[in-house]
């Protein structure tokens, strides 16, 4: 099987790890890439934003799947245009991309599909923006409708920076705040039967102790020992199941990675979130436990076949990954930087420890920052202390000036 993979992140170069070991893959190839994942995969220049460039090289390659990482090429249509050709695609259409591309739109989807959520209002106009705030209280939670690359969410306390992120978006939804641990699960999709992942938790916030901005996500791992083992099912039946059959009641049958970000409050489970795509930094926990090949799974996605699948299976190894982010992200991170330590990782770390590459580039003989997150450090262990404590020591051997992580990923879940 011919894969080409489209996008250039963290999230892409952990797909195409994963494929990479598929026996059944016998050529893979990432557009545009990165300095990591042109170790495993052929690259190629391309707007990933230009559908007809995107099948163009689909049929160039004579791929016989294209899978969309990213979510601005699934807003963008990117999908529907590998498929107009004739090649199968993993990834939802434009419209069905919707359900991350408009925050106002998943939340009527919600609730046509009685998925339980966080009430909120859609707001745009000052006095709308003023109502909801004061419905709600503190602490707030404002979001832009539209994507906004993993920082387009505010939760705070002072009113004035949640007024302020309001009027600076065109539409914005003001919710209640959600109580509780968050989790997130990931479920592949044809439309019809709904295949779900392992959870897995993920940080957002830059600093440690949940303090500083959100940012697309400094950590995670997987499993989750707290997590009720009945939270899949549950999820399942009350959350992934209705959203993909409302989707197709609609007229819009959503095929793909559908992403549901929750919250376990004490009222029960709630959405926080949907994302159409592998969500970034879970994916390189999940695939990292996934034992079952991958390539075969989202062929059968794409093709609406999902059916036939047999159930996943999963290393009980645990998995932690740790995000290294660039001086001053989120913000406006600075790039350019070497990036050293990379080849000790290879060698003294290797399998249990291995780095992904997010935003970097190849600058003569060296590898430099080329966004502001730039690696994640991805580790399995017998446990969660020891996928951990593999994670910190190969992110211990990255030297990569003014550079930032977490201290504290999976170090509750892991007792430390």
């Amino acid at each position: 099987m011919k894969v080409l993979v489209i996008g250039g992140g963290a999230r892409e170069h952990a797909l195409c790890r994963s494929l990479s070991l598929d026996p059944d893959v016998t050529a893979l190839h990432c557009a545009p890439g990165n300095a990591g994942i042109a170790e495993v995969a052929e690259l190629h220049p391309v707007d990933a934003l230009d559908g007809a460039a995107v099948a163009a090289l689909a049929q160039e390659l004579s791929a016989d799947l294209v899978v969309v990482g990213p979510e601005a090429p699934l807003v963008a249509g990117v999908a529907d245009a590998v498929r107009e050709v004739g090649i199968p695609c993993f990834g939802p259409t434009g419209e069905a991309a919707r359900l991350e591309g408009s925050k106002a739109f998943a939340k009527d989807v919600m609730a046509g599909a009685g998925v339980p959520t966080a009430r909120s209002y859609v707001c745009t106009t000052d006095a709308e923006i003023d109502e909801a705030l004061d419905a709600f209280g503190a602490p707030y939670v404002v979001k832009d409708d539209g994507l906004a690359a993993g920082k387009g969410v505010v939760v705070t306390d002072d009113i004035d920076k949640a007024r302020a992120h309001a009027r600076a978006c065109d539409r914005v939804v003001i919710e209640e705040f959600l109580d509780g641990p968050e989790v997130s699960l990931f479920a592949i999709t044809d439309g019809v039967t709904v295949l779900p992942l392992t959870p897995a938790q993920d940080f957002k916030r830059a600093l440690d102790n949940d303090e500083g901005p959100n940012t697309g996500g400094m950590g995670a791992y997987s499993p989750l020992p707290w997590a009720d083992p009945k939270l899949v099912d549950e999820v399942m039946a009350t959350v992934l199941q209705p959203t993909v059959d409302e989707l197709r009641r609609r007229g819009t049958p959503f095929a793909g990675l559908l992403y549901a970000g929750l919250a376990i409050t004490s009222r029960g489970v709630r959405v926080i979130e949907f994302n159409a795509r592998f969500g970034d930094p879970e994916t390189q926990v999940v695939l990292a436990r996934l034992q079952t090949p991958l390539a075969g799974v989202l062929l059968n996605a794409a093709n609406g076949t999902l059916d036939t699948e047999p159930p996943l299976r999963w290393r009980d190894d645990a998995a932690v990954t740790v995000v290294v982010a660039s001086h001053n992200y989120p913000d406006t991170p600075r790039t350019g930087d070497v990036i050293e330590g990379l080849d000790e990782v290879a060698a003294q770390d290797a399998p249990d420890a291995y780095v992904l590459h997010a935003g970097t580039k190849r600058d003569a003989d060296a590898v430099v920052s080329a966004g502001g997150r730039v690696l994640s450090v991805t580790a399995t262990g017998k446990d969660l202390a020891e996928a951990r404590e593999r994670a910190y020591r190969a992110v211990a051997r990255i030297r990569l000036d003014g550079s930032q992580h977490r201290s504290d990923i999976a170090a509750k879940a892991a007792g430390a």
